[in-house]
């Protein structure tokens, strides 16, 4: 009886045993393709990326029979974007590199010098200052004369077109700016009928003079002191408005013409201010106020 389960019970024991093997070679080989992949110390890893990436690369541009990969100087540089086409922005970035590796010059020097002129014109006196901070391409274009030419002309005024300028338009629009505020300066001195004020603009000489709208003339520093004195004292709440100011700068003398409205429905008064340059500072040596009489400017014609 013994034998005869022992026979009975193999084949059922065997039939087990593989189930198991079976279960067990099938659940390792689960585990081991769930590891993640480690590259071996060679380096196979990156070249596979490296592989995988230009054969991505190859595929796109193959769909386009305009692209052209290449790193030579003498073909462009295109890159897809995701849906196939080419981006302009990287074409054109592309294109001005190789321009400028071909030809050692950068798009800002190969413009044409008027090109250049007519864009910094749109610059204002701070903004052409900072960029000539920027580098050097940038200082060589907003040190140009030319540049600071048309700034003038659009700041000031049109005329002193045909002058030439000692130190350069640069130095001139600096100087010219300068003398502009002192003139404003003086008019503030009004409103605010500081005499303290008034008494360090004027130039402590002999021969300064001023000339009221009243018309009263007054010689030396004293005398037109003792003038801005009364005015101080007389005129209760000067209102006015400066227009069409005018600036001439010479190395060591300048004068500014301008027009004052005490009232927008009155005749101007002409005014006409001299300076002179001491000890690096402007200084006012005349002063004539009067009527301009009905008189009409004719405007400038840049040219004439």
């Amino acid at each position: 009886m013994e034998s005869i389960a022992f026979s009975l019970s193999s084949p059922q024991t065997f039939f087990v045993a593989l189930v198991f093997t079976f279960l067990s070679f099938f659940l390792a080989l689960l585990a081991v393709r769930s590891l993640p992949f480690k590259p071996k110390s060679g380096g196979s890893a990156t070249d596979l990326s490296t592989s995988n990436k230009n054969e991505k690369l190859r595929a796109c541009c193959a769909c386009n029979c305009n692209d052209v990969v290449s790193g030579s100087d003498s073909e462009p540089l295109r890159a897809p974007h995701l849906n196939g086409g080419i981006g302009p922005d990287v074409t054109q970035k592309t294109a001005t590199a190789i321009t400028e590796r071909q030809t050692g010059a950068s798009m800002m020097e190969q413009l044409v010098p008027e090109i250049t002129t007519h864009a910094l014109s749109y610059l204002d006196y701070p903004s052409l200052c900072r960029l000539s901070m920027t580098n050097s391409l940038m200082r060589k274009a907003a040190n140009d004369d030319n540049a600071w030419k048309a700034l003038y002309h659009k700041d000031f005024t049109l005329e002193q077109d045909g002058i030439t300028p000692v130190n350069g338009w640069k130095a001139y629009y600096a100087a010219t700016r300068a003398i502009v505020n002192v003139n404003t300066e003086f008019f503030n001195f009004i409103r605010e009928r500081s005499l303290a004020e008034m008494s360090r603009l004027w130039l402590n000489a002999d021969y300064v003079k001023c000339v009221h709208a009243s018309g009263e003339l007054f010689s030396g520093y004293n005398a037109v002191m003792q003038s801005w004195r009364l005015a101080f004292d007389w005129e209760q709440g000067v209102n006015f408005q400066i227009r069409d100011v005018r600036a001439r700068v010479l190395t060591d003398m300048a004068w500014v013409t301008m027009k004052t409205y005490f009232e927008i429905d009155t005749k101007p008064f002409i005014v006409t201010n001299v300076f002179e340059f001491h000890n690096g500072r402007w200084y006012l040596v005349h002063h004539h106020s009067s009527d301009m009489n009905g008189e009409v400017e004719q405007p400038i014609v840049q040219g004439q």
